[in-house]
């Protein structure tokens, strides 16, 4: 079980893949940034929605996810047989019912279908081909809601247990599924449950959520675990229990970081647009003049003259929490924060007012807002729905979420079409090619894609 979570902190395999990089980057929050065009130049090739097909980005991620299934689903064959406690079992095969799910997920909704394996395979049973979307859904929706059953509440774990699979992961990914299908009552019930099971609340203060302090807090429901004293290195990072994100996202020149996920100015406008600053832009940016922890206050020429107005803040991590020993930059300490509170309200905000209950939805709304302290919304109708859409993007702004939520929700084609967004083809990234010769053809690439 624990070499199947390993997988989960995987971000050079063989590639450099980070979930900001599809979510933040191929978004209007983010650039690539780093030193130039040059730098990583697939990345800006996809995020401009022009391929390529053979990159180690996408080798990258398809590998690290089904590397992912593969180990939960040796846990799922192996541990049945086994003469165990029966809750522990029951647990243990939840654990890995999500982590299969959670691999599935990204596969689907960053490529569409995929080869579906429900089993250890045989050799014999490598080059199968690709399993609908549909498919792909409803075994996700099916894991999950299995896991559900068997994983156990936040509240029932050990401190020794931090950051382990819970009831609300499994709850709270099968609302995001319910989400992506538009299974509006169902995504409304599920977030409901969350709500109502007092395992989960808002911090008093959005600003302490990304400080070390603020890891596993009492709204985390699924964070990806990271220790900054892990030893690892920059190869295929199987052993690595340290995080890429911090140097990859920080500042260069003086600051000692890579430069990449750089906020656009339509970003850090869109926190101006109700006629005052909203406070959660101060937790999500940096910005020239800003103290950019102990490590310096930010100017152009402390990052070596490029031209960056703004750095993304919420996988900053200071000097002084950087590894005790070796090579800082793969042993950066800072938890990925994937599934939050404020996200399941969120999320039951969008499917309330799907299905028809726009009081619900406002009042779960409103909730976020109320933790900023920032006006509490009234409208009705599509401006409450608008609403919600943009509350996901200031609440959840760099956590990887905005170009998700702009394909899921049917806005990609207007708000990306002026990056080069193609709608019928920029919904998904393209199959990587070398997957496509090492089946002798058995995967077939997405539309649009040569």
């Amino acid at each position: 079980m624990n070499a199947a979570y390993a997988t989960l902190q995987f971000q050079l395999s063989p590639g450099g893949h980070f979930r900001w990089f599809w979510g933040d980057i191929m978004s209007d929050d983010a650039v690539k940034g780093g030193s130039g065009d040059n730098d990583v130049n697939d990345l800006l090739k996809l995020e401009t929605f022009q391929g390529p097909v053979n990159t180690t980005l996408l080798e990258g991620e398809w590998s690290a996810n089904y590397e992912g299934i593969y180990r939960a689903n040796v846990v799922l064959e192996k541990v049945p047989g086994i003469d165990m406690d029966g809750k522990l079992k029951a647990r243990i095969l939840g654990e890995a019912k999500f982590i299969r799910a959670w691999n599935y997920y990204n596969l689907v909704t960053i490529f569409g279908g995929v080869p579906l394996a429900d089993k250890v395979l045989a050799p014999s049973e490598y080059n199968i081909p690709r399993a609908t979307a549909e498919q792909i859904w409803d075994f996700i929706e099916k894991d999950l809601k299995e896991a559900s059953a068997d994983l156990w509440k936040k509240s029932d774990y050990e401190p020794k247990d931090l950051g382990r699979i819970t009831k609300g992961s499994a709850q709270a990914l099968l609302a995001k599924t319910y989400l992506w299908r538009k299974k509006w009552a169902e995504a409304k019930a599920v977030t409901e449950t969350i709500i109502s099971s007092n395992e989960y609340t808002l911090v008093p203060k959005y600003e302490d959520i990304f400080t070390l302090d603020g890891e596993n807090n009492a709204e985390s429901i699924f964070e990806i675990q990271y220790m900054n004293a892990s030893g690892g290195n920059w190869g295929r990072n199987n052993a690595n229990e340290g995080t890429f994100t911090n140097v990859f996202t920080r500042a260069r020149g003086q600051f000692g970081g890579f430069g990449f996920n750089i906020p656009t100015q339509n970003f850090v406008d869109e926190f101006f647009k109700e006629g005052f600053e909203d406070p959660r832009l101060k937790s999500t940016v940096f910005r020239v003049g800003d103290a950019m922890g102990d490590r310096g206050i930010f100017t152009i020429e402390a990052t070596g003259g490029l031209p960056y107005l703004y750095y993304s803040k919420k996988y900053f991590n200071n000097k002084s929490e950087e590894a005790p020993f070796g090579d800082p930059a793969p042993n950066g300490g800072s938890n990925d924060r994937v599934l939050r509170y404020a996200d399941v309200l969120l999320m039951h905000a969008e499917s309330s007012f799907q299905a028809g209950d726009q009081n619900a939805a406002r009042n779960s709304l409103n909730k976020v807002r109320a933790r900023v302290s920032i006006p509490a919304i009234s409208s009705s109708g599509n401006d409450l729905l608008g609403a919600i859409y943009r509350e996901r993007r200031l609440e959840l702004g760099l956590e990887s979420h905005r170009f998700f939520d702009l394909v899921r929700t049917g806005q990609a084609p207007a708000v990306l079409g002026s990056l080069g967004f193609k709608a019928g083809t920029n919904e998904l990234f393209p199959i990587p090619q070398s997957q496509i010769l090492s089946t002798n053809g058995a995967l077939t690439q997405n539309p649009g894609y040569n």
